[in-house]
């Protein structure tokens, strides 16, 4: 019999990628998102996926869409630091006070697992090696409430529950981002031949998109004693802001995309710098990384010759923050 998988937040950036993935392993799929972006599954013909337009904070069409789910993955959320401070009590109730009903949905459904999507942002700024068992000092109220979900988790009677704690994601993906780091830089390459950041010292880990699907469809299938209770980094390529512009325009050169790529650096910091270890999810699941951030610079590119990124730079639908701005949701 397939396994039924619910992922909130499923038509997301990451979820656009995973839910077709699992679709294609044989499990059966119900997607509970909002769905700000469009729908993203409107070309896919599948019986196993069920789409449901719903907000995490209805905990009654919430926990009807629980039943009879083995496994729940918690996407769902404001993401990153600017599209939450753009309305902080609204980012609050979704990405901290509606968890309530996320774990209330797996306890009355007898739901097998949950996954949470956690963040590697929890660490703040950190010296040396940051592994799982330090302790978060986030910087930001986005970062803040991640850490506190993890710590309801803990509280909440649940044995059943793993989190996972991504580096910044990269690569293209059905519902596409361009206001992450790898993502928006290349764009900035591709149409105006100049990247621009903040800073440039700090360290920030990377993980690609098609290795962040991995990650979940192994968190998925380990067996219990394994991962349950546990939380995992998964960042797997550590550089500096610079040095990740710097990739691009070797990509670029090296690949005759473009020869002639203007790097700035600005003058005020973004102080989030870590240097994530992945380790404990290699000895303890075995999980080998089968892309890179060059992979995810190419498949940026790739898709932009092909056309299907449209507007790259000023597109609501590939920056989060923009799209909040126009949407109503309170």
């Amino acid at each position: 019999m397939n396994k039924i998988v619910l992922i909130t937040g499923g038509a997301g950036y990451v979820g656009s990628a995973l839910v077709p993935s699992l679709l294609d392993s044989g499990y059966k799929v119900v997607v509970y998102d909002l769905y700000l972006f469009g729908n993203v599954f409107k070309e896919i013909k599948n019986k196993n996926l069920t789409e449901i337009k719903g907000d995490i904070r209805d905990k009654g069409k919430l926990l009807e869409a629980g039943k009879g789910v083995d496994y729940l993955i918690h996407l769902a959320c404001i993401s990153n630091d600017p599209s939450f401070e753009l309305d902080p009590k609204l980012g609050k109730s979704i990405n901290y006070d509606a968890f309530q009903n996320v774990i209330e949905t797996v306890k009355s459904n007898n739901i097998k697992r949950i996954i949470f999507a956690s963040s590697a942002s929890i660490y703040g700024t950190q010296e040396g090696d940051v592994m799982e068992n330090l302790k978060g000092v986030p910087l930001t109220d986005y970062a803040k409430f991640k850490l506190l979900c993890e710590e309801a988790l803990k509280d909440s009677g649940l044995k059943n529950y793993v989190s996972v704690r991504p580096g910044t994601v990269n690569g293209y993906a059905p519902r596409l981002r361009l206001d992450l780091i790898i993502n928006n830089f290349t764009i900035r390459a591709l149409v105006n031949k100049k990247i621009s950041f903040f800073g440039g010292w700090q360290l920030r880990p990377s993980i690609n998109i098609n290795d962040m699907v991995r990650v979940y469809k192994l968190l998925i299938e380990a067996p219990d004693e394994l991962v349950h209770e546990k939380a995992f980094n998964a960042g797997f390529q550590n550089a500096t802001v610079e040095d990740m512009a710097k990739m691009v325009v070797k990509v670029f050169v090296e690949r005759n995309i473009e020869n002639r790529i203007q790097v700035e650096k600005l003058d005020v910091p973004d102080k989030r710098s870590y240097h994530l270890n992945s380790e404990k999810i290699k000895a303890e699941l075995g999980f080998i990384p089968n892309f890179t951030i060059e992979d995810g610079i190419l498949s940026i590119v790739e898709a932009f010759k092909k056309g299907l990124i449209a507007d790259g730079l000023d597109n609501p639908i590939y920056h989060n923050t923009k799209m909040m701005k126009l949407t109503a949701l309170k």
